[in-house]
């Protein structure tokens, strides 16, 4: 059995020294901790089990640590998510995920504070002084076993109507170490394939199937049982029937709540200053 991870940073981490086609920097901005890392070849794509593009691994002090909130953690997944996104159009964002279970309520969480300006007029903008608004729509479009649609199709449905120049997903992921959930934000210009991180993989929503870039924003929150023993006991792969007959078993953070809250609040704001560049970030929070 695999270990099973959706962060590109751990994935480089599992892979052999040196592959080709995978190169990798770091820096620090203030509180936070950035690995950028480029999949360049088929063969780097091979190597680490992520498809050809970027990912981006922001790592900031705890979500649930009221305390170490600062500017730094926003304004860094802001730079991030800016480098990927065009310079201009319109944008559509989506919340991915169930919100009646807290650890995959990212998504839906997220998408009630993004600012949606798609229906707001340039003269309204004007009046209210806030200048011309980059057209912003935003869904949450639910599960599949409440909706009985595939999340992609109800996304690719919104793209044919509202025509986005790119479109940015919000879900939670899986890591294979409980030390990076709740402080960690991946940021992908590569997509998604929702459920992917609980081992209940849905049809991917990426620029192939939507036809535009579809950038991926994901804040990981739960570890695989398994993935979780082999990584205590300094494996590489989980052992084999470590639950026995029993199903599959997630972990999570016993301030899950706090830490969707927190998360949700920090990566929406991040995403309407990406999104609203000259908007001063306390009237963002004002306006949603």
């Amino acid at each position: 059995m695999g270990i099973r991870t959706d962060l590109a940073v751990e994935r480089r981490e599992m892979a052999a020294d040196g592959c080709e086609g995978v190169t990798s920097e770091e820096l620090s901005v203030g509180s936070a901790r950035i690995t950028r890392i480029a999949v360049t070849s088929p063969a780097g794509a091979a190597a680490v089990g992520k498809p050809m593009g970027r990912y981006v691994t922001v790592e900031v002090p705890p979500f649930f640590d009221e305390t170490a909130a600062d500017d730094t953690r926003r304004s860094a997944i802001t730079v991030e998510l800016s480098r990927m996104l065009p310079p201009e159009g319109p944008i559509l964002v989506a919340g991915l995920g169930n919100s009646d279970i807290t650890p995959d309520a990212l998504g839906p969480k997220t998408a009630e504070s993004i600012l949606a300006t798609r229906h707001v007029s340039e003269s309204l903008a004007q009046a209210l002084g806030l200048g011309p608004l980059r057209p912003v729509s935003v869904i949450a479009p639910g599960v599949l076993g409440k909706t009985g649609i595939e999340t992609a199709e109800i996304i690719r449905g919104v793209v044919t109507q509202v025509q986005p120049a790119a479109v940015i997903v919000i879900d939670a992921l899986a890591s294979r170490r409980l030390a990076r959930l709740g402080c960690t934000v991946q940021i992908a210009d590569t997509g998604i394939t929702p459920g992917s991180g609980v081992g209940n993989a849905r049809r991917a929503i990426d620029q192939t199937v939507l036809g535009v870039p579809v950038i991926a924003v994901g804040v990981p929150t739960v570890v695989d049982a398994a993935t979780l023993a082999a990584d205590l006991l300094g494996g590489e792969t989980a052992p084999e029937n470590a639950g026995g007959d029993q199903p599959p078993m997630m972990v999570t953070p016993r301030e899950i709540d706090t830490v969707i809250t927190h998360a949700a609040d920090l990566v929406a704001l991040a995403i309407n200053c990406a999104l609203h560049p000259k908007l001063d970030p306390d009237l963002l929070m004002e306006l949603v």
